[in-house]
């Protein structure tokens, strides 16, 4: 039988979805099969978006139609008619349904739309009670004093108590921020009778609806936009009834402008005022009474790069009506605005005891690893010890995204490099926020003289000058990997506009290799549908000599380690065992001598070939009396060649998310991405980074 919990909220706008967010990114990194139910949805006329948003995000296998029961509209009718028992078959049902196909099931209980508080009350603890379920009981405390929210809490918790239910933890959410220590000392007083009890201080920025969410709730033509852009947030309304420049007077930071569609003044203003450095950047344009621009203004805005341009929709209604109908869109959590849902989970990781609530949950874990949670694993890996990593491409658009999630996030501490005015204004005009973000321009900045001197006493053997070391730092990766040197960042990320050779060149003369360690090497670490596999090296060394292959195969086996891969090293070629004759195996053959004899306690085979290596059946034939033969986590190719096209072949056939390549061997980390990189990649591999520098802090015997 499944283990669930039941999310149950006092009132409405209390943040279910930031608490199912946080409890289902917790699900996801121990269980592979995790099911999310609600009873009753709103409608079934539009698809539920908190549904849409579990079942998308965490890639859920399940139909839409498995995941909740009946409609608000069905269950009203079933009750007007005296059938309330029919309601809760219906609903133990279709969770049982569920349950047998899952490890644990998190609920989502009913929203308070239309029903007394009552009614929802007695509901909630009745299908808790049939389910078997504990609750997670989620407070709106929203404009409430310390004493109210005591009250509140107190008389929630005694009710469902009476009621039989257990109580796994308690939320007051949208606390304050200015009386969370108030709340915490009236709560310490309270005690802990009914489990612990967490706070969650209000989030602004959770509280916005975006321009996406009203186009959607307003059903508006989109006119222009860039889907990354209708994720901006609204701060406020602004009906544009004056002549342009009073309007100008007037704008504020993340204004959605409301206008009549024939306002070509107001349009043209606005889009220059977002582009203008002496303005605030609104959010959008929302023009009403079914107008649409004059052929000349659309024939102007086409011509408009959509990157970084505010979006612009239309609506039927006046313009009284639509600045009513917008003000009344409540905020949400959709599943495509990445931004919001990094702030949710960066709200509930910053202010739940992340330990303290698995250990109440008591989670069953899998033994298997899906993509999925190994990618979640490695944001909590990077989380416990936050890190500082510089990104050098920092007004590139995906980094500037990536870098406000990682930070929203906790993933790690973020420098950018560049011109600060150029990545302000980027990421102003993408919508982005560079709270908490360091930017340092490279060119001008105080400690670029230092890093000369550092560099030409590193490199004046080589010829170097001192005029060209002042020159060469001012190269971001330069002066990033210099930061690195001097114990002023962590890690670095580079290559999303630039080559391998131009993130890797500057760590090679810069950072070096470790003391016993000859050269640097890769890996991609291979996600399949139920194991993480690590293949090496793929991406740095051509032809390297049999001590060289052992070596990557050390490093390999380490970094597989580094990331909860329990290292059984298979050195590939085309024969097994002493099957096989010739250079190519011979070389592989000594390899695996030198490895040994360098790391006797290495589980490690070779010369071993690919099938032998992951399938038992073949090696029980082949290596009978093998550990590693046929459950090998670590493949170790014999040439660039090899490696290269055969993860390409395993990414691409076995539908494997590939994470690299990670750089190996160098004395701190610094990890290249692909020119074609997306963001969750840079997220990714900001991730491995910082895990890769809490490790290079402990062998050197710092503090993380």
């Amino acid at each position: 039988m499944a283990q669930s919990v039941y999310i149950v909220a006092i009132g409405p706008q209390s943040g279910k979805s930031v608490v199912a967010l946080g409890i289902m990114e917790l699900l996801s990194r121990r269980l592979r099969r995790v099911g999310y139910f609600r009873p009753i949805i709103p409608s079934h006329a539009a698809a539920d978006n908190n549904l849409q948003l579990i079942k998308l995000r965490y890639r859920l296998a399940f139909d839409y139609d498995e995941m909740f029961a009946l409609s608000h509209d069905e269950a009203q009718h079933l009750t007007a008619e005296g059938r309330t028992d029919q309601i809760l078959k219906t609903i133990l049902n279709k969770y049982r349904q569920l349950e047998s196909k899952c490890d644990f099931i998190l609920c989502e209980g009913t929203d308070f739309s239309g029903l007394s508080l009552p009614f929802e009350f007695e509901f909630n603890a009745e299908v808790v009670n049939n389910l078997g379920c504990t609750i997670m009981l989620l407070l709106n405390c929203h404009n409430k004093s310390p004493a109210d929210i005591l009250d509140a809490l107190h008389v929630a918790q005694d009710s469902f108590l009476k009621k039989g239910c257990t109580i796994l933890a308690s939320v007051v959410n949208r606390v304050d921020p200015l009386l969370m220590g108030t709340v915490r000392e009236k709560l310490t007083e309270y005690g802990q009778g009914a489990g612990p009890v967490y706070i969650l201080p209000e989030e602004p920025f959770l509280g916005k609806p975006t321009v996406g969410e009203i186009a959607k709730a307003l059903d508006a033509q989109i006119l222009m936009c860039d889907p990354e852009e209708m994720n901006r947030e609204v701060s406020d309304f602004k009906v544009a009834a004056m002549n342009l420049p009073h309007f100008l007077d007037h704008l504020v930071e993340g204004d959605l402008i409301i206008a009549p569609g024939d306002r070509s003044d107001i349009i043209l203003g606005s889009l220059a005022a977002n582009f203008s450095s002496t303005y605030p950047s609104i959010a959008g344009l929302l023009l009403s009474g079914g107008f649409v621009p004059d052929p000349q203004i659309s024939l102007l805005l086409q011509g408009l790069s959509y990157r970084g341009t505010v979006p612009i929709i239309s609506v039927q209604t006046d313009t009284y009506t639509t600045a009513m109908n917008a003000s009344a869109v409540p905020p949400m959590l959709t599943p495509e605005n990445d931004r919001k849902i990094a702030a949710a989970l960066g709200l509930f990781e910053t202010h739940i005891d992340l330990a303290e609530l698995e250990g109440r949950i008591s989670l069953i874990k899998s033994t298997r690893v899906t993509p999925l949670m190994f990618e979640y694993n490695l944001v909590e890996m990077a989380q416990k010890q936050r890190q500082h990593i510089v990104l050098p491409e920092g007004a590139e658009e995906r980094i500037l995204r990536a870098s406000e999630m990682l930070t929203r996030r906790g993933v790690a501490q973020i420098t950018l490099l560049g011109d600060p005015a150029e990545i302000r204004s980027t990421a102003s005009n993408l919508g982005l926020s560079l709270s908490g973000i360091e930017i340092i321009d490279p060119l001008t900045s105080a400690l670029r003289t230092d890093f000369a001197q550092t560099y030409f006493a590193l490199r004046q053997h080589k010829g170097i000058t001192e005029k060209t070391a002042f020159d060469t730092v001012g190269d971001v990766n330069y002066f990033g990997t210099m930061m690195i040197h001097k114990g002023l960042a962590d890690g670095m990320v580079s290559g999303a506009v630039h080559t391998t050779g131009d993130t890797i060149r500057p760590a090679l003369q810069i950072i070096r290799t470790q003391p016993d360690v000859s050269l640097v090497s890769s890996v991609f670490l291979m996600c399949l549908a139920d194991r993480v596999l690590v293949y090496g090296d793929c991406a740095v060394n051509p032809e390297p000599n049999a001590q060289q292959l052992a070596e990557i195969a050390i490093s390999s086996a380490q970094t597989a380690k580094l990331y909860g891969i329990d290292p059984l090293v298979a050195m590939c070629s085309y024969a097994t065992g002493a099957s096989g004759k010739g250079a190519d195996v011979d070389k592989v053959r000594e390899a695996t001598r030198i490895a040994k004899e360098l790391r006797p306690e290495l589980k490690i085979e070779g010369p071993i070939q690919y099938d032998a290596a992951v399938d038992a059946g073949v090696a029980k034939t082949k290596l009978p009396e093998s550990q590693v033969a046929g459950k090998a986590t670590v493949f170790i190719f014999p040439d660039l060649n090899t490696g290269n096209n055969l993860y390409k072949a395993v990414q691409r056939s076995a539908n494997a998310v590939a994470i690299g390549p990670v750089l190996q061997g160098l004395n701190k980390p610094v990890n290249d991405l692909s020119r074609g990189c997306t963001v969750p990649d840079i997220v990714n591999t900001v991730a491995i980074t910082a895990i890769q520098a809490q490790a290079a802090r402990t062998s050197q015997g710092k503090t993380p």
